[in-house]
């Protein structure tokens, strides 16, 4: 195997014990226009447009709802409460766009879908382009639970909106070249650092399933698990053991890879890629952050929603915008051509855990 940042495994058998559904029918907002059809086609985002997002939401905590970029313009567009804070979103370069809902209260909303409607086969997240909490159910999802979802959702009123979407959720290994562990096959996101020692990155939920990782199904061991978190997180640590010294690129597909230089938390409207072994490179568009989907195998919080679609044996892969490294695929459902979604890990969530880096 040339081991690029592209792992991906194909998991049937886990595949099975972790489906999960996403999507609802539409609540009180069911009739935003953003709850149907294909998403606005991702804008590119730039080194700037990375820094301004990560340096905002932190100067202005809950005084922001979020940041997205705007199809139309190209520009990072922060949602703030206030007009103070409007003028300090300006005085950054950034278009300030007043909403009438904080960070703490769409997290409320969130919280109450996660005590009273933690349903398998949905999932949540912020939509910061409408100040909603985007929901999803997928085919799984009864029509008992349903009623279930769309009563709690009424009492939400317009801050959340309901979808409902094909398929069934289900975690997948993606990312680019094949790794193979207890009997699955699986896909390296990244291939990371910390000093001199080599290590890749992939889906906690195929990292648990087993400690030796190789190229090739029932071949040499090249790597050894050094770290697995799923659910709650989805993502895993193996270290290289055969003394290989890979490069930190990712697979195209074409014949060309491409180097990953950085890494970044992934916005709203932004455009960006998948390289998985199943479906090779896809596109789509990021359209929620803070996601929590309901697999069967239990949840998994703070994920990216995309439209950038995968299928089986895609799991562990890499998402990416660039040379910039943005996520660890997690899962999908319903997904043809940029219909339905796909998951991510946030990848500098993993990078910290484990204190590496892409290089």
């Amino acid at each position: 195997m040339r081991r690029t940042l592209r792992a991906h495994i194909c998991l049937p058998a886990l595949l099975a014990l972790t489906a999960v559904g996403l999507g609802s029918t539409p609540a009180a907002a069911a009739d935003d226009p953003k709850a149907a059809g294909s998403p606005a086609p991702g804008v590119a985002a730039t080194a700037a447009h990375y820094a301004q997002h990560s340096r905002i939401a932190r100067d202005l905590g809950d005084r922001t709802a979020g940041s997205y970029l705007d199809a139309a313009s190209g520009e990072l567009v922060v949602t703030v409460t206030d007009a103070e804070a409007a003028e300090r979103v300006r005085a950054t370069g950034a278009r300030a766009e007043l909403v009438s809902r904080s960070k703490a209260q769409l997290r409320s909303a969130m919280d109450t879908l996660r005590a009273k409607a933690q349903i398998a086969g949905t999932s949540w997240g912020v939509d910061p382009s409408t100040n909603q909490v985007a929901i999803e159910a997928d085919s799984s999802v009864s029509a008992r639970d349903m009623a279930r979802l769309r009563k709690v959702a009424a009492t939400l009123g317009d801050s959340v909106r309901i979808k409902r979407v094909p398929g069934i959720f289900t975690e997948e290994v993606v990312g680019g070249d094949a790794v193979y562990g207890g009997g699955y096959r699986c896909s390296a996101a990244f291939n990371v650092s910390k000093g001199t020692t080599r290590y890749f990155l992939t889906a906690g939920h195929c990292t648990n399933s087993a400690s030796s990782w190789s190229a090739t199904s029932g071949g040499p061991s090249i790597g050894t698990r050094v770290g697995t978190s799923f659910p709650t997180n989805d993502y895993g640590l193996v270290r290289y053991t055969d003394g290989s010294q890979p490069a930190g690129d990712v697979n195209l597909y074409n014949g060309s890879n491409q180097d990953i230089s950085s890494a970044a938390d992934a916005i709203v409207g932004q455009s960006l890629s998948k390289s998985g072994s199943t479906t090779k490179v896809t596109s789509g568009t990021v359209t929620a952050v803070n996601v929590t989907v309901n697999y069967g195998g239990g949840p998994v919080h703070n994920l990216v929603r995309t439209t950038a679609c995968s299928a089986g044996g895609d799991s562990g892969g890499a998402h990416f915008a660039g040379s910039t490294a943005l996520g660890i695929h997690s899962g999908s459902s319903g997904c043809t051509g940029t219909n339905g979604s796909a998951l991510h890990q946030p990848v500098r969530e993993a990078l910290s855990a484990y204190g590496v880096a892409v290089y």
